[in-house]
């Protein structure tokens, strides 16, 4: 008789890692579920998407790449790995201090949310397709989130709160994106993912009195499963070539502006977070966007020049502008309503100056696979 898995760390299927979490959903917090329930500019978000296109995909122009990732993925080199063992601090989240405990239970109800919402999207990718090369891929990918999701949610509940992620599932709004949106979307979230783990990794290996807590010990082997999943990404735009070409170029950068720009307004939102961990938060925006970039010359024929005069300044309006607007939403009347829409405006302004900054070209290399490298 087989005994039932008792963590997510050890499911093989995206399928076995829900059921889990399905158990223990009765602990789960409704105060973290409503945060997870959010859908605002700078929340994750919910996808779906045409899954007969997505599904009519064929690898063959890199199938030798493709076979040689899903070897990597399917050989599991994670599994077991994502829960506490002895490396697990005890962590006092009674003595922590109260800005950074809610700013840091922001974030990890965030990164569930981020991480499940990639599961969610994967998982029914697999339900729905009958292509074996696709629907293989996104098992693999929705295990791997299933995980991470799971351990986080193992991480909030010392704290006393965990999202419910079977209630997320079916109530959370859903937006559709066109399959090219979500390959651009999610090949940066994957890409910006391995960088922003990795560079929290490798600073807190060189100052360990800023980790906080133990759960940056896993972000190495965290941030590689996102690597790979960016490459598949890559792998699945470098099969149609047009996807990188032509007009579709400027949603690409839309897509890295737009990226990039949340990631910034969202970091500024937890100066207690960054200044525990010992990180001034444009410093770490700049590594984050530097590395991204290098990665993304894989498939994306142009970079942001993160460099220019006019990035940093169009950043920290936008940051400005986002402050504004979320002290205006939590006023009433015609004054509120003013302020609402004034700051609405210059965050408009702000992106529409990142977005006409001129990007750097460069040549694709002809094979797009990469190893990390950070």
């Amino acid at each position: 008789m087989n005994m039932p898995l008792k963590h997510t760390a050890d499911a093989t299927t995206a399928e076995e890692g829900l059921a889990i979490q399905e158990e223990q959903a009765k602990f789960d917090s409704k105060a973290a579920t409503d945060v997870a329930m959010q859908n605002t500019l700078l929340t994750p978000r919910f996808y779906t998407t045409d899954f007969d296109e997505m599904d009519a995909i064929d690898v063959t122009p890199v199938r030798e790449d493709w076979d040689h990732l899903i070897d990597q993925m399917e050989s599991d080199p994670n599994k077991g790995h994502f829960k506490k063992n002895e490396d697990w601090d005890h962590v006092d989240w009674d003595g922590m201090e109260p800005g950074l405990r809610k700013e840091f239970i922001d974030f990890l109800i965030s990164s569930c949310t981020a991480e499940f919402s990639g599961c969610v999207l994967y998982k029914e990718m697999k339900r729905r397709g009958n292509n074996r090369d696709i629907t293989q891929l996104f098992q693999l990918m929705a295990r791997d989130e299933a995980r991470h999701a799971g351990f986080i949610n193992d991480a909030l509940r010392e704290a006393g709160v965990a999202v419910n992620l079977g209630f997320l599932t079916q109530k959370k709004k859903y937006t559709y994106f066109r399959p090219k949106f979500i390959y651009y979307a999610t090949y940066l979230s994957e890409k910006i993912g391995y960088a922003r783990y990795i560079t929290i990794f490798r600073h807190l290996e060189a100052h360990p009195e800023h980790r906080f807590h133990p759960i940056f010990k896993w972000f190495r082997e965290w941030c590689n499963d996102e690597f790979s999943h960016g490459e598949a990404f890559a792998l699945l735009m470098k099969s149609d070539p047009k996807l990188t070409s032509g007009t579709n170029v400027l949603w690409i950068k839309f897509f890295l502006t737009a990226v990039y720009a949340t990631m910034h307004v969202r970091d500024h939102q937890r100066p207690a977070f960054h200044a525990a961990l010992g990180v001034d938060p444009d410093w770490y925006g700049h590594e984050v966007f530097t590395k991204t970039s290098a990665i993304s010359k894989q498939i994306f024929p142009i970079t942001l020049d993160i460099e220019h005069p006019r990035w940093h300044r169009g950043l920290k309006r936008l940051q400005v502008a986002n402050a504004d607007l979320a002290q205006a939403r939590a006023g009433t009347g015609p004054g509120a309503w003013l302020k609402r829409l004034g700051a609405q405006t210059r965050a408009a302004a702000a992106f529409l100056n990142l977005l006409t900054i001129p990007a750097k070209k460069h040549s694709v290399p002809a094979s797009t696979r990469m190893e990390p490298a950070y």
